[in-house]
């Protein structure tokens, strides 16, 4: 039950492992994968705090399909972008029509949701790895010019886009671990290095909530 638990929390896409290690029939891997989005949905519904009904159905029903249509195309496409390994055109051409799926979930959001609210879902579905990673830099290094700061900001949110297609919170993370790598360069780049005994903590947030 605990690993349960825990692939609902921390995995979006994990009815295949679920199947293989509890023997699970279709139908229960169903119910537990609508359980597990639902969930998702529900908090997400909640930093966002709609008061319209009819809005709040049509955004839940938003994140439902986003969350499904991200697991079909992962379903379909990991085997091959795992083939890919580096190289970079082939991992471009595959990733091509998951462009196509994010692009659609963004303009429905924006059809129901101010710009203020769609950049509190992307957070929500990053686990506000944005203004995490931020705050460990503005420690690290306190004497950041504004433009620096909007570069990093910048930089950050890129990620973002690309890490709230992840197919689980590993692959989230790792996307703006990769990220970092960007910021230091740049920031290196500008001669800026962070204080002695002051260290960037890790890109993320704390773990999502069980």
């Amino acid at each position: 039950m605990k690993k349960l638990l825990l692939m609902a929390a921390w995995g979006f896409f994990g009815a295949s492992a679920l199947a293989a290690e509890t023997n699970a029939t279709p139908e229960q891997i169903e119910a537990k994968y609508t359980h597990a989005i639902e969930g998702r949905a529900a908090d997400i519904l909640k930093v966002l705090a709609l008061t319209n009904t009819n809005q709040m159905v049509q955004v839940r029903d938003i994140l439902l399909r986003q969350y499904r249509g991200l697991k079909a195309w992962h379903d379909a496409n990991d085997a091959s972008l795992k083939a890919a390994g580096k190289d970079t055109n082939a991992v471009a051409q595959i990733r091509a029509s998951l462009k196509a799926v994010h692009e659609a979930f963004l303009s429905e959001l924006s059809v129901n949701l101010t710009p203020e609210q769609v950049e509190q879902v992307k957070d929500k579905m990053t686990y506000g790895k944005v203004q995490f990673t931020l705050a460990g830099y503005r420690t690290a290094y306190p004497h950041l010019s504004e433009v620096h700061e909007q570069k990093i900001l910048e930089l950050l949110k890129q990620a973002r886009e690309e890490a709230m297609d992840g197919g689980s919170a590993e692959e989230k993370t790792a996307v703006f671990q990769k990220c970092k790598g960007k910021i230091n360069n740049y920031l290196s780049q500008q001669g800026i290095h962070p204080e002695k005994k002051k260290k960037l903590s890790a890109a993320g947030s704390p773990a999502p909530a069980k």
